[in-house]
C-alpha cells in the first residue's frame, strides 16, 4: 500500500538519490542544488509569497518524493522540473490565500436591490462579491490576485501573476478586460433586480 503524502518523510538515501539526479559528480550536483534553490527562493519571492524559503523547500521534497516515478522518463535539466512543480506550489499558496482572504459571503445579506438598504457604495460591493461567488475558482483568484495590490499595481506584478497563470502579459490583459465586463453585466444585473 502507497504511502501518504501526509505520511512521507525525507530520507538521507532519498537525498542522495536527489543529488545523483542532478549531476553524477557530487560537487557539481551540490552547486546545482544550491543554484536552484536560490531561484526558487527567488522565485518565490518575486511572486509576492510569504515564506520563500519554505516553500522552495517544498517543492524540492516534492521532486524528491516524486523522483522514483519519473527518474528514467524525464529528460532534460532537472531545475526545469523543479521549476514546474514550484509553479504548482505557488498557485496552492494563492489558494490558500484566497480561501482565508475571501471567505464565503453570508447567504442571509439584505438584498441590495432594495433602496434605502445600504448606501450605493455597499449595494455594489455585494453584488460584486456575489458575481464573484459565481465565478469559476480559478477566474475567482486570478481576479483577486490582480487587484489585491490595489491601485499600486505594477508591471512586476503582472510579469510575475502572468508566470503563475502560465500566459502572457498581453494574455493577462485580455482575461481581465473580459472578466472586467463579465462582472459589470452581472452587477449592472444584480442591482438591478
Amino acid at each position: 500500500m502507497p504511502k501518504r503524502v501526509e505520511d512521507w518523510e525525507l530520507t538521507g538515501e532519498a537525498f542522495e538519490r536527489f543529488l545523483d539526479w542532478l549531476d553524477a559528480d557530487r560537487e557539481q550536483a551540490g552547486r546545482k542544488y544550491e543554484a536552484t534553490r536560490r531561484g526558487l527562493i527567488t522565485l518565490f519571492n518575486c511572486r509576492g509569497c510569504a515564506a520563500a524559503e519554505d516553500l522552495a523547500d517544498e517543492a524540492i521534497n516534492r521532486a524528491i518524493r516524486q523522483l522514483p516515478s519519473i527518474e528514467e522518463s524525464y529528460k532534460g535539466d532537472p531545475a526545469n522540473y523543479l521549476y514546474g512543480i514550484a509553479r504548482l506550489v505557488a498557485l496552492e499558496y494563492f489558494n490558500r490565500q484566497v480561501k482565508r482572504d475571501g471567505g464565503p459571503v453570508p447567504e442571509d445579506l439584505p438584498d441590495p436591490s432594495r433602496p434605502g438598504e445600504e448606501d450605493e457604495r455597499e449595494a455594489i460591493s455585494r453584488c460584486l462579491r456575489r458575481c464573484l461567488k459565481k465565478l469559476k475558482p480559478e477566474k475567482r483568484k486570478l481576479f483577486i490576485l490582480y487587484y489585491r495590490e490595489g491601485n499600486r499595481l505594477n508591471l512586476d506584478h503582472r510579469k510575475s501573476l502572468a508566470e503563475v497563470f502560465g500566459c502572457s502579459i498581453n494574455a493577462l490583459r485580455i482575461q481581465m478586460h473580459r472578466l472586467n465586463e463579465d462582472l459589470r453585466l452581472c452587477i449592472a444585473d444584480c442591482r438591478g433586480r
